[in-house]
Parts: C-alpha cells; sequence; structure tokens
C-alpha cells in the first residue's frame, strides 16, 4: 500500500471533471446528493462545488474505506506527557 503514498499527485483535489465522472452527476446539487448517500467524505466550497482529496479518492475506489485505517489512537495508543517538563 506505501506505493499509493509516492504517486505523484497532478493537485491536491479532484477537478470538477473527476467529480462528474465518479458521481455520474453533472449539477453540483445532485453530486453533493451522490456523494452524501454513497459515504464520501469532502468539503462544499464558497460555490457549492464538493472538494474530494485526491489520495482520499483513490483509496475509496480501490475499495478501502479510509475511516476504518487504524491510528494510533484508534488503536488504544496514546501520547504520555504527564513526565514531560
Amino acid at each position: 500500500m506505501s506505493a499509493i503514498f509516492e504517486m505523484t499527485l497532478p493537485s491536491e483535489t479532484l477537478s470538477d471533471e473527476e467529480v462528474s465522472d465518479i458521481s455520474g452527476c453533472s449539477r453540483k446539487n445532485d453530486q453533493v446528493d451522490w456523494l452524501t448517500k454513497n459515504g464520501w467524505v469532502f468539503l462544499l466550497n464558497r460555490a457549492g462545488a464538493p472538494k474530494i482529496g485526491r489520495l482520499y479518492a483513490r483509496l475509496r475506489l480501490t475499495g478501502i474505506n479510509p475511516a476504518t485505517l487504524s491510528t494510533p489512537a484508534a488503536a488504544g495508543w496514546s501520547l504520555d506527557t504527564s513526565k514531560v517538563r
């Protein structure tokens, strides 16, 4: 899976055309509805267009749900700073 992180990215977010291609919708409101219905994480820009991170989309399109990836905090690990001066 580390090879995914080594790929060069044309930009950090998908283009409007790529979002349209994934959702099958050209209207922004329809794209938002589709993304929400299918559990995608996205942000809306000021114009109301959904913005999706490219790495997130790559993971989702390969069948990996990034929300299920384990993080140190989720695995029960936490930083103990009680002895730090």
